[in-house]
């Protein structure tokens, strides 16, 4: 079994922790852009051309299932990506996790990229799964960014100046970007107010990692054992882990149960 997993950076590492948690004996591809990124700031057309060239660099190896790990790959390429690669290559995207966090009642934000903030997709997923629900969309301008590049200190000022502008009664947080997983207790440091209850967050990398295997007809079996591979293609070449992967628990988390080879 291989999975493969495409972002624009290294937002797919959430994801792919995800999925080799569920499947320790799965080989996996991770493809992302750094020659592209970041692809917030592209127009859609560019973002699914971008999107479609990373996603063949990870098809040419032959996976059984692509998660496109990438808020703003998902909202602006998926049906473009779908009708290049579907039925073949089962493309599983990534939704802001809207649905279970209005469930709650809220009051809810939603942080996401300045792409993805106010997009009729995000807007549409709102009218949809939160009617009546309060929903503030904060934009994090740069925050991605930041996190890609593990500078703590951007990354610091990015989620103060995003905190400033989230209500302060809210109850549940969307984390709108998957980038922001890696940083997510800061993030809810940054917004959990005094004397409020603790703050719920709502990430995407274990809903899609399970979906991924339920689309190709597995189970989890977190107690499997295999001798994996571990494949990385930095804008279509093959490379190892990059510094800044490994700035977090997840990219030595991948690294350490199944290197690079």
């Amino acid at each position: 079994m291989k999975i493969a997993l495409m972002d624009s950076g290294i937002g797919l590492l959430p994801a792919a922790a995800a999925v080799r948690r569920l499947r320790p004996d799965a080989d996996l591809v991770l493809s992302w852009d750094p020659d592209g990124m970041p692809w917030g700031p592209r127009t859609p057309e560019d973002i699914t051309e971008r999107a479609i060239a990373v996603a063949e660099a990870a098809a040419a190896h032959e996976p059984d299932v692509l998660i496109v790990a990438c808020n703003t790959a998902s909202v602006h390429s998926l049906p473009a990506m779908r009708a290049r690669f579907e039925p073949r290559l089962p493309i599983i995207g990534t939704v802001p996790a809207i649905k279970p966090a209005a469930a709650g009642g809220g009051p809810v934000a939603i942080w996401a990229t300045p792409a993805t903030t106010g997009s009729a997709y995000q807007r549409g997923l709102i009218e949809r799964f939160a009617d009546g629900v309060a929903v503030a969309e904060v934009a994090c301008p740069g925050l991605a960014d930041a996190v890609h590049h593990a500078d703590d200190e951007a990354i610091d000022a990015a989620i103060a100046s995003a905190a400033a502008r989230t209500p302060d009664n809210v109850t549940t947080l969307v984390l709108g970007c998957t980038n922001y997983e890696l940083v997510a207790e800061r993030i809810r440091a940054a917004v959990q107010r005094p004397g409020r209850p603790p703050l719920v967050l709502h990430g995407t990398a274990g809903a899609v990692a399970a979906q991924a295997l339920r689309r190709i007809g597995v189970e989890p079996a977190p107690e499997a054992v295999g001798d994996t591979t571990l494949t990385v293609l930095l804008s279509g070449r093959e490379a190892t882990l990059p510094g800044t992967a490994l700035s977090y628990d997840e990219g030595r988390f991948l690294r350490a149960v199944s290197p690079v080879r």
